[in-house]
């Protein structure tokens, strides 16, 4: 017996267009590379993923999450190699229900025209998207350790020298090991 597994989840709306991608071309790679069907209602931002392989249907929802999160498709779709991760920090635990403090957490991380989140990819070997109150991390499973622990560092405050030292002292740790 033939049993289709299915899951539902809800993407901000004006991420929609970006996951359909030009004349439908990002929707049906996903598509043709897991052999899930992807249905999407345009104005509730609402996606269902449907497909025979419980696993491909775990692995749709990911990239579907971390489009709706804010990454390029193409990035988002590293998540069909099994080394890759997705991760979500939430800026609100760090910065309580305050705008102004939210605001000025996504600043530190983001840095001056994106000076901070180029350094963190860089020095992680991570990709790393702002959007709304989330902060999405896709990157290896071991590097994405390395990046989380840094993002949770500035976000508790640390100067940013101090969290690209420690970065390095990390990974010359792992050097040696």
């Amino acid at each position: 017996m033939n049993s289709k597994m299915q899951s539902e989840i809800k993407i901000p709306k004006e991420r929609i267009a970006v996951l359909i991608g030009e004349k439908g071309s990002t929707k049906r790679k996903i598509q043709s590379k897991t052999g899930c069907k992807i249905t999407i209602s345009s104005k509730e931002g609402d996606v269902l993923i449907e497909s025979e392989d419980n696993f491909n249907v775990f692995l749709v929802e990911k990239i579907i999450k971390s489009v709706g999160r804010g990454f390029n498709p193409e990035i988002a779709l590293k998540l069909l190699n099994e080394d890759y991760v997705f991760e979500l920090l939430n800026i609100q635990e760090y910065s309580g229900k305050s705008k102004k403090q939210e605001e000025r957490i996504k600043a530190r991380v983001i840095g001056t025209e994106g000076k901070a989140r180029r350094n963190l990819e860089r020095l992680t070997n991570c990709y790393i998207c702002v959007y709304g109150k989330t902060i999405g991390v896709i990157g290896k499973v071991e590097d994405l350790y390395l990046c989380k622990k840094a993002l949770e560092k500035l976000l508790q405050g640390s100067p940013h020298t101090n969290v690209y030292k420690w970065i390095e002292e990390q990974k010359h740790k792992e050097i040696l090991q």
